[in-house]
């Protein structure tokens, strides 16, 4: 792949990662003391031209 192709992906990726875990810790914040609780995450990947549906699940433990 070629060097341009690399950097504009981990860009993205990082823009990905970063906002992500922004909303997350405003969403805990919001809700308050969630400590002793269990959230189900999911993030859904597409990528308009190409046929790419990629589905990633995970847990978020609370926090008080």
């Amino acid at each position: 792949m070629s060097e341009d192709f690399n950097m504009s992906m981990r860009k993205f990726l990082k823009q990905v990662g970063v906002t992500s875990q922004q909303a997350i810790e405003e969403g805990i914040r919001r809700a308050g003391d969630t400590s002793g609780r269990e959230f189900s995450a999911k993030v859904v990947l597409t990528v308009d031209g190409l046929d790419i549906e990629h589905v990633v699940t995970g847990t978020i433990k609370g926090q008080n």
